[in-house]
């Protein structure tokens, strides 16, 4: 352990902070830092990571559904955001720290509470607001408030059910941690409650991580920066591609909004549209919409070519990990099946989506858990108990402990895709079989009824001439309409 003096921020006069270096088991090292006054009594603790910023950026999502479950630990870096979606409760990156998950409640609800009284009086709505949200967290912690001094409840707390909630960590460093049930081998896998999910990160990200130039505050630096540009390429533009050096990475990369109004609030909003070309297969239509009103996010994925003649069967022999990071587009009229696991979705469900098949699996395992899990008393435990062992079926196959299974993507319209990593060559892991649709499978996309031949001629004239003759035998025999007695008025 090594000390050092610094400079307390309370009084002004020197401290001492200990720096400790350690290992965490089945993670990585940190530092653990622990100031103290001893003028004014001031303490702080803090971890940072020891070893170097993760390749991908890392969210962990956890759901407490027990008491036990509050005894997590959690290792949270300077860069990891925190939040409760069901308190619309978000912590931003700050200090890194070693806790659990009912310490950072209990820290959140005593920062919180420490301003209250001033804002009573100064501003009450805010007030209000906020100690709405602190009595929510006591619920979850099984506290009562300062005011309530009924002790004969104290034996009815423990004994009430928790109230299920869930804890997501977005750490874009990597460099966050979230401890699981299980067997180690495992690396959570066999933990139904726990699950993490990487991802690339976003060229903000970098810049804010420190590994990126800003492209903004280099192209203010003049010369220097335009030289750093001819010499860099990339690193010039802030790690960005560059059409004028020739990199043509993004060419299609026009994005066109449309206005519009939010399905939850009916604010205005606005949404996005991009195309995108996936090779080997076809045009695709990308389309997000973010109301900032309300949070309201949705995407969509829709096809940009014309109507297949056949639909399409994709049948995937997952073997390994490897496999999991195949690009995968759902369409909305694909229906999704894992024979194995006892998975099958009904076309429309999760709607259209363009990710990979790892991230696919886990939308089901996240829109499964919180849909059925998180229902508190409704759902039977027998039921429950049933339902978490098929949830552990499918976090065994989306972290490929499971394989090898079949992924069967089955789309009438021949709208979805699966990669095929050795394009144009065939894979011999991925099955394509093209088939000619039933009627009933028409009848419920809307093609027995859609009109794409002669759909410019006024059809209405002959429609009505013809239906006018048959419905007349009399007018038909008739040579002329002068020679026809004309019917009484009515």
């Amino acid at each position: 352990m090594h000390e050092i003096e610094s400079l307390c921020m309370e009084c002004g006069k020197q401290g001492i902070t200990r720096l400790l270096p350690t290992y965490i088991p089945f993670f990585r090292e940190v530092i653990v830092m622990s100031f103290s006054c001893p003028h004014c009594g001031n303490r702080n603790s803090e971890v940072q990571s020891a070893g170097e910023i993760q390749p991908k950026g890392c969210t962990y999502t956890i759901h407490i559904t027990t008491k036990k479950d509050m005894n997590r630990q959690i290792i949270k870096s300077e860069f990891c955001t925190l939040s409760v979606p069901e308190l619309q409760l978000q912590i931003p990156a700050r200090r890194g720290q070693i806790t659990t998950v009912e310490g950072i409640l209990q820290d959140t609800l005593r920062d919180l509470g420490m301003d209250q009284p001033v804002r009573k009086h100064l501003q009450p709505d805010v007030y209000e607001k906020i100690e709405d949200l602190c009595r929510r967290l006591r619920e979850m912690l099984g506290e009562r408030a300062s005011d309530e001094t009924d002790v004969s409840a104290t034996a009815t707390e423990d004994a009430q059910p928790l109230r299920p909630f869930k804890v997501v960590l977005d750490d874009p460093s990597g460099n966050s941690f979230v401890e699981y049930t299980g067997p180690i081998e495992s690396s959570g896998g066999a933990d139904v409650k726990w699950s993490k999910r990487d991802y690339a990160r976003t060229k903000e990200q970098n810049i804010a991580l420190g590994i990126m130039g800003d492209p903004q505050t280099q192209s203010q630096e003049g010369a220097a920066g335009s030289q750093g540009a001819e010499n860099g390429g990339a690193n010039g533009a802030g790690g960005g591609f560059d059409k004028e050096t020739g990199e043509t990475e993004f060419d299609n990369e026009q994005i066109y909004t449309f206005p519009g109004t939010c399905s939850s609030c009916n604010a205005p909003v606005n949404t996005n549209m991009k195309k995108v070309n996936i090779p080997y297969f076809k045009d695709i239509l990308i389309m997000s919409t973010a109301c900032d009103h309300c949070g309201y996010r949705d995407n969509e994925v829709k096809s940009g070519s014309a109507i297949s003649d056949h639909g399409r069967k994709l049948t995937l022999r997952v073997n390994d990990s490897e496999d999991l990071s195949r690009d995968i587009l759902k369409a909305e009229s694909a229906g999704l099946s894992i024979p194995e696991i006892d998975l099958y979705l009904a076309p429309g469900t999760l709607g259209g989506r363009f990710t990979t098949l790892e991230g696919l699996l886990q939308n089901v395992y996240d829109e499964l858990y919180e849909k059925v899990l998180l229902r508190g008393d409704s759902a039977a435990q027998k039921d429950v108990n049933a339902f978490e062992g098929f949830l552990g079926k499918l976090k065994r196959a989306i972290s490929a402990e499971a394989c090898p299974y079949t992924v069967i993507l089955d789309d009438p319209l021949a709208d979805s895709y699966i990669q095929n990593p050795y394009a144009p060559d065939p894979d011999e892991q991925l099955h394509v079989e093209n088939y000619t649709r039933s009627f009933e499978q028409n009848e419920v996309l809307g093609l027995n009824d859609m009109n794409v031949d002669h759909y410019t001629k006024d059809a209405s004239g002959e429609a009505g001439m013809t239906q006018k003759q048959t419905a007349s035998p009399k007018n038909a025999a008739t040579p002329s309409a002068t020679d026809a007695t004309p019917a009484p008025p009515a």
